[in-house]
C-alpha cells in the first residue's frame, strides 16, 4: 500500500531533494516518517516563460498509511491498495514445434522475451543483422551511399526505432507499458524513463540494450537467427504448416509476423499467398532542421540555458484552409540529426535520429501530412506502398541518383526557388545534399499544405519559418502504409496460425505501442498452450 501525491512543484533552481520534504509536508508527517519513496512521473510545465516549473507525481510509503490518509483532505492525494499479482495461467493445448518470431523489432523482440520467459522457447528470424554487425553497415550507407539491401535502417536487430530517438511516449493505455519500461531499465536503459514524461532512451544507449535483451533471450532458451529472411509460408488446409527461410524448410504451426512498416517483399509475397490485407493512411513530408539554441529559447525564454533544462521539443499541428488538409511535426528530434533511411535501391527515405544526450548543434522533425486511400491510383491492398515508392524514386532522382538527398531551405521553399546556397544551417544529412526544388518530389497538395502550416507554425514559434531553416526530402515511413487484417485474438483472418504483429502490421505507431502489441500476442499464446518441454 501506498499514497499517491499528484501536483507537486519544484522551480528550477529548487533540488530535488526538496520534492521529499514537499511530500511529508503535504502529508503533515516529519520527513523521517517515510520509509520509501517513488517519483512517478516528472514533467515539466513551460507554459509561462518567466516561471518555469517541473510537475510531481509521487508515491510514498509509511508504517500507516490509511492512518495518516484518513486525517487528510487533499484531493491530490490517494490511496493506493496494493494489487496482488496474478500467477501466469497456461492454457491445456500442445504445441508440436516452437513459435517462430518474424523481426527483431520492439514487436517481435518482447514477444521474444515474453515466450522464452514462460518456457515456449522461440525462434527468432531477422533479416538484418545483429546490431553490432548492423551498425557498422548503415555508418558505411551514410559515408559510402553503399546500400544493404537486408541490413540496414529499416532492417535489423532493434528494428528501425534503433536508429532514431528512442521514445517511449504512447498514446495508449495498457498496463504492459510499465512492465516494457522495467524490462529496458534492467537492460541497460536510464532509470529516469520509468518516470519522465516523455521518456527517451537515444540511439547510442538503446543499441546495447537491444543486445542485452538478444541475450537474455537465448540465455533463457530462445534462439535468434540474424541475416535470415522468410521467402515464403506454406499452407495446409487453411493453417500455417511450414515457413522458408534462406531456402531451409522450417516447421511451424504458430507464426508471429513482426515484420516493421518497410517489408515491402513481404507484403507482396503475403498478397501472392492470399492473405487478406488492406490499405491504411499513412503521412508524407520532409524533414525541418533548426538551431537547437533557436527552438530552447522559444520554449524556455530567458531560462533557455539553464542547467536543469534539456534540449527542448515541441509538437505543432494546423488544417490548412486551402487544401481541408492536416499538416503536422512528426518525431521530433532535439539535438539529433537527419538520417538517410532507404532500404530499397533507387528510391531515397530520411528519418531523424538523436543520442541520449541530445546534444547536437540542430533540431529536426518531420513535417508531414496525412495521405489516405482517396490519394492512391488505386484501392489495391498495396497502393499505398506504391505511393511512397513512386515518391521515394521521385526523391532518388532529385538528389542526384546516389542517395544525396534533395534540399531547400525554407525561404525558397515559400517561394517556389531552388536554393543555391546554404545559410546559417548546416544540413546534418549524410552522404551528402543537393539543392533541388522539393513540389518534384512530392504530391503538389502536400506541398501546398507544408507551405500553409510552416506559415503557421512560425506564428507557434517565432523563426520557426526562418528563411535558412533546411528542408531535407523525404519523409515517408511514418507508419505502415498496409494493415495485414487480425481478429480479436490478434490471429490473421485468412491464415490459422499466423499473428500479424506491430508496426508493420498496422497495430501499433512506435517503440511502446509495438513492444506492447509483441506481448500482447505472446499472452495470447501462453492462454491457450503448454509450455514446450
Amino acid at each position: 500500500m501506498t499514497i499517491r501525491i499528484n501536483n507537486i512543484t519544484l522551480s528550477l533552481n529548487e533540488d530535488l531533494k526538496v520534492l521529499k520534504e514537499k511530500s511529508a509536508k503535504k502529508l503533515k508527517i516529519a520527513i523521517n516518517e517515510i520509509k520509501d519513496f517513488k517519483i512517478v512521473r516528472e514533467s515539466l510545465d513551460a507554459r509561462k516563460k518567466r516561471d518555469i516549473k517541473f510537475n510531481y507525481v509521487v508515491e510514498v510509503a509509511l508504517e500507516n498509511e490509511k492512518k495518516v490518509f484518513s486525517k487528510l483532505k487533499d484531493n491530490n492525494i490517494t490511496l493506493n491498495l496494493e494489487e496482488k499479482e496474478n500467477s501466469t495461467v497456461y492454457g491445456n493445448e500442445v504445441l508440436e514445434n516452437r513459435p517462430v518470431i518474424i523481426g527483431m523489432g520492439p514487436a517481435g523482440m518482447f514477444c521474444a522475451l515474453q515466450l522464452a520467459k514462460h518456457g515456449y522457447k522461440p525462434l527468432v528470424i531477422e533479416r538484418g543483422s545483429d546490431v553490432e554487425k548492423r551498425t557498422k553497415q548503415v555508418k558505411e550507407f551514410w559515408k559510402n551511399g553503399e546500400l544493404n539491401l537486408n541490413s540496414n535502417v529499416q532492417f535489423g536487430e532493434g528494428g528501425a526505432g534503433t536508429f532514431s530517438d528512442g521514445k517511449l511516449t504512447t498514446r495508449i493505455k495498457d498496463t504492459r507499458c510499465d512492465l516494457i519500461l522495467q524490462e529496458l531499465v534492467a537492460h541497460g536503459a536510464p532509470e529516469d524513463i520509468m518516470f519522465l514524461g516523455k521518456p527517451h532512451i537515444g540511439t547510442d544507449i538503446l543499441k546495447n540494450v537491444v543486445k542485452n535483451i538478444r541475450e537474455e533471450i537465448i540465455a533463457i532458451g530462445g534462439e535468434v537467427r540474424f541475416d535470415s529472411k522468410l521467402e515464403d509460408i506454406i499452407i495446409k488446409d487453411g493453417k500455417v504448416s511450414r515457413i522458408i527461410v534462406n531456402g531451409e524448410t522450417i516447421e511451424c504451426e504458430k507464426l508471429i509476423l513482426a515484420l516493421g512498416h518497410s517489408a515491402r517483399d513481404t507484403y507482396e509475397m503475403l498478397f501472392t499467398k492470399g492473405i487478406h490485407l488492406s490499405p491504411k493512411p499513412f503521412a508524407v513530408g520532409v524533414r525541418i532542421e533548426h538551431l537547437q539554441s533557436l527552438i530552447n529559447e522559444n520554449q524556455y525564454g530567458e531560462f533557455a540555458n539553464h542547467p536543469r533544462l534539456k534540449s527542448a521539443e515541441y509538437r505543432l499541428s494546423h488544417t490548412s484552409s486551402i487544401t481541408n488538409r492536416s499538416v503536422y511535426s512528426f518525431c521530433m528530434c532535439p539535438g539529433g540529426e537527419v538520417v538517410a533511411a532507404s532500404s530499397e535501391k533507387g528510391r531515397l527515405v530520411v528519418n531523424g535520429m538523436s543520442n541520449y544526450k541530445r546534444n547536437k548543434i540542430n533540431a529536426n522533425s518531420a513535417i508531414v501530412v496525412t495521405v489516405t486511400e482517396k490519394d492512391f491510383k488505386s484501392n489495391h491492398p498495396l497502393a499505398g506502398m506504391e505511393f511512397q515508392r513512386h515518391y521515394e524514386e521521385l526523391a532518388f532522382k532529385c538528389g542526384g541518383e546516389n542517395y544525396n538527398a534533395p534540399v531547400q531551405l525554407v525561404g525558397d521553399f515559400l517561394k517556389d526557388n531552388v536554393s543555391t546556397k546554404i545559410g546559417g544551417i548546416n544540413p546534418s544529412y549524410t552522404p551528402g545534399y543537393r539543392f533541388a526544388d522539393l513540389r518534384d518530389c512530392l504530391p503538389e497538395y502536400v506541398t501546398t499544405t507544408i507551405k500553409d502550416g510552416l506559415i503557421n507554425f512560425d506564428k507557434k514559434i517565432k523563426g520557426f519559418a526562418e528563411k535558412d531553416s533546411i528542408l531535407t526530402g523525404i519523409e515517408t515511413r511514418t507508419s505502415a502504409p498496409v494493415r495485414i487484417n487480425r481478429d480479436e485474438n490478434c490471429e490473421s483472418v485468412s491464415l490459422k496460425g499466423m499473428y500479424p504483429a506491430g508496426e508493420g502490421a498496422g497495430y501499433a505507431g512506435g517503440i511502446m505501442s509495438a513492444a506492447v502489441d509483441g506481448l500482447k500476442i505472446a499472452d495470447e499464446l501462453i492462454k491457450k498452450y503448454k509450455p514446450l518441454k
